[in-house]
């Protein structure tokens, strides 16, 4: 599968109907068999930026496409300069009330399980039992000549070794975890190979725009899907037509898809209900309704 690079659309005909009670969701968690497909906004109150929010940084931000980091040394070095810094901000970050809820959901049986569009790590740092991480993690590196992974910590070690006292001023860290700093301190920069091959070009084991997702894994958010009752979508505006699938194809087969979002999504016209509530105010709430113990 292919991943547009979507990166914003405009809403057309009459917008769905916004309300902040989370009457609709109730039955459906206690009936079972709900799925929850997450977006950056699930992680916003862990102190990453989303993309399309009120202050999201595609209002600034182009992110990198995969055809631009793998067609030139000078963007792969801007892209491991900027992600060596930002990297520290999405490793520091921890899980808030909402993941912790949805969590306790997970583990209560209330959700079958997790699609998230995140590459931050905090669902399984909550402890949900079952996450499929659709565009990857930021935690993980692959090399693109010999296709083995590593950890990303043992990658910041030796970048570290190779760049001794690198650091600069960032201005801000976007939702992909790079940071925005000076092209001055860019050029000062080196990356380094792959440890194993001895020579590999070294990529976030994470999907760049322009890229596919890897078929097994697109294969296993649609047995989720086909196999739920229900669709849950947490804090996604959905423009990127990866995770948009995902509500059409349970829309199709007849399932209600109810979004908790703030702001419009592209797939309202296929929602049951549209709930606008931050998530963790929304998700700590349904657990405590549901009398869920919490994680």
């Amino acid at each position: 599968m292919r991943m547009r690079p979507t990166l914003t659309w405009t809403p057309v005909g009459e917008p769905l109907p916004r309300t902040r009670s989370l009457d609709p969701v109730l039955p459906l968690l206690e009936a079972g068999g709900m799925v929850a497909l997450t977006g950056a906004g699930i992680s916003t109150e862990s102190g990453i930026p989303d993309y399309r929010g009120a202050s999201g940084t595609l209002r600034r931000h182009t992110p990198m496409t995969y055809q631009e980091f793998t067609g030139s040394e000078a963007a792969r070095q801007r892209y491991w300069a900027r992600s060596h810094l930002g990297w520290h901000t999405v490793n520091h970050a921890r899980p808030n009330g909402g993941h912790h809820a949805l969590a306790a959901l997970a583990r209560a049986g209330r959700i079958d399980g997790v699609i998230t569009q995140n590459v931050d790590g905090l669902h399984h740092a909550a402890g949900t039992p079952q996450v499929v991480e659709l565009h990857g993690s930021l935690g993980r590196v692959v090399c693109l000549d010999c296709g083995r992974t590593s950890e990303r910590a043992a990658l910041d070690a030796r970048l570290r070794e190779a760049n001794p006292g690198f650091t600069a001023e960032v201005r801000r860290v976007n939702p992909d975890g790079d940071a925005e700093i000076p092209p001055e301190v860019v050029a000062r920069f080196r990356p380094v190979d792959c440890a194993d091959c001895g020579g590999g070009t070294l990529k976030p084991d994470v999907v760049f725009f322009g890229e596919n997702v890897p078929r097994p894994r697109v294969d296993e958010c649609h047995r989720l899907v086909d196999a739920c009752a229900s669709l849950l979508v947490l804090g996604s505006s959905l423009t990127v037509l990866s995770g948009l699938r995902f509500v059409r194809r349970a829309a199709e087969q007849g399932k209600p898809v109810v979004i908790v979002n703030q702001g419009p999504t592209r797939g309202d016209d296929r929602a049951a209900h549209r709930i606008d509530r931050p998530l963790g105010e929304a998700l700590t709430e349904l657990v405590e309704r549901l009398g869920v113990v919490p994680v």
